[in-house]
């Protein structure tokens, strides 16, 4: 027996229930969505399927406009049995109808871009969002036609005025990385359907538990699939979660004809660490609000910004639309000389927390990030813009996303750098 894609999507809508899946609870959602016993084996742990094509058992087309949602797994660019159940889980915990895995995060921003955008269409973006994402759509995105307005998307009159007649997506990013400024989703989602145009959002930070994005309006929900989802910091992976019609519509040009397809191995790795997303979560959070509330009390911390403490000048918007605080804190520990000389302390001192880029992993990380540097390149703002930008970042901020250690032991070996 071979299971499709559509297929397996279909296996976990058939007992959905309330808000996803006909398990009564979270967990048992993130363990059992999209995974069956092997049919031919009967192993009870998903097997790999490493195969880069399929036998055929009757004569088809050979071509990817000839696939139906009954259509067996023929090439592993089209569809594979690994991704496959990815996807349908990842789907159940986010709550949408489908799901398309992709190489990286920016694969899946990427897939969404050039699936909905063509020349002459106008693109609204957060201008504070993931760094590859910013330049993909400052540099890249104008060559081919397309024309783009970054916003400050906290400033939902600047989001209202940037909308133009040609405007065919808004893309938000929340929280935002690296400053964990929030995003009025369901407000933006508004705006969006009011001119006609698709809402996508960048919702790493807060996983696929951390927001109800069905209520808020959003139309397509990407991850970078290496951060939290995959929760071990061993795979690169995306992922676009979304109503059947449009993920249809990016499987058929974002995969099959751009190719940025999710390795049936990284698919199996970051399904694996899926299943325990939502006890990771828990202890991810916990841990973080430990570290935040102790980070405010330390002399040479200036400021701390951590969506789950009061102090957050969003504060009422997190606990609003955000069921977890997640783990990602900003905090500065004064100008751009100290944030450096703090930055070569950590590197040489720090025991269990890595000096290094990439979050949501087991293992805590820290990195900081000179605003300087950052407005040269990655974001380039000006203006009320980059006052916006500082009034969180200052001069510089470390990124400091808490893993799953004893929150005691992180609070050691931070008081040891500061």
């Amino acid at each position: 027996m071979r299971v499709t894609s559509a297929k397996l999507i279909a296996l976990y809508w058939e007992s959905f229930m309330a808000k996803g899946t006909g398990y009564t609870g979270i967990q048992t959602t993130a363990i059992h969505a999209g995974d069956k016993p092997d049919p031919t084996t009967k192993a009870s742990a998903p097997p790999l399927h490493m195969s880069s094509t399929f036998i055929s058992d009757s004569v088809a087309g050979f071509s990817a406009h000839d696939l139906t949602p009954d259509s067996p797994y023929t090439y592993a660019r089209w569809a594979n049995p690994n991704v496959a159940a990815l996807e349908a889980k990842i789907a159940a915990l986010q709550g949408t109808e489908a799901c398309l895995g992709t190489a990286s995060g920016m694969a899946a921003a990427a897939a969404i871009f050039f699936t909905f955008l063509s020349s002459g269409d106008h693109l609204i973006i957060s201008d504070v969002s993931y760094a590859g994402v910013a330049e993909l759509a400052r540099e890249t995105l104008p060559r081919m036609g397309i024309e783009v307005t970054a916003v400050n998307m906290s400033d939902l009159g600047a989001v209202a005025a940037a909308l133009r007649p040609n405007t065919k997506l808004i893309h938000s990013e929340s929280p935002a990385n690296p400053i964990l400024r929030l995003t009025d989703l369901k407000a933006v989602s508004d705006i969006a359907k009011s001119a006609g145009a698709l809402h996508s959002t960048d919702a790493t930070f807060a996983s696929p538990i951390g927001m109800d994005t069905q209520a808020l309006g959003i139309d397509l929900v990407m991850h970078s699939a290496t951060k939290y989802i995959g929760g071990h910091g061993d795979a690169v992976g995306g992922a676009v979660a979304g109503r059947a019609e449009l993920i249809s519509q990016m499987r058929a040009e974002a995969s099959i004809h751009h190719g940025g397809i999710l390795s049936p191995f990284n698919a199996w790795l970051i399904s694996r660490g899926l299943t325990t997303l939502p006890l990771r979560m828990k202890a991810h959070a916990a841990g973080a609000q430990a570290v935040a509330e102790w980070l405010e009390t330390h002399p040479r911390v200036t400021k701390v910004i951590y969506p789950g403490l009061p102090s957050h000048p969003q504060y009422d918007l997190a606990q609003q639309q955000m069921q977890t605080a997640s783990a990602m804190i900003s905090f500065q520990v004064g100008g751009a000389a100290r944030g450096r000389a703090v930055a070569q302390m950590m590197i040489d001192h720090l025991e269990v927390i890595h000096y290094a880029v990439s979050l949501g992993h087991h293992r805590s990380l820290v990195f900081w990030m000179e605003t300087e540097g950052l407005m040269e390149t990655s974001f380039q703002l000006q203006g009320a813009q980059a006052d916006s930008y500082r009034s969180f970042a200052g001069d510089g901020i470390f990124r400091l996303s808490v893993g799953l250690e004893d929150a005691e032991d992180l609070i050691t070996d931070l008081d040891r750098v500061l």
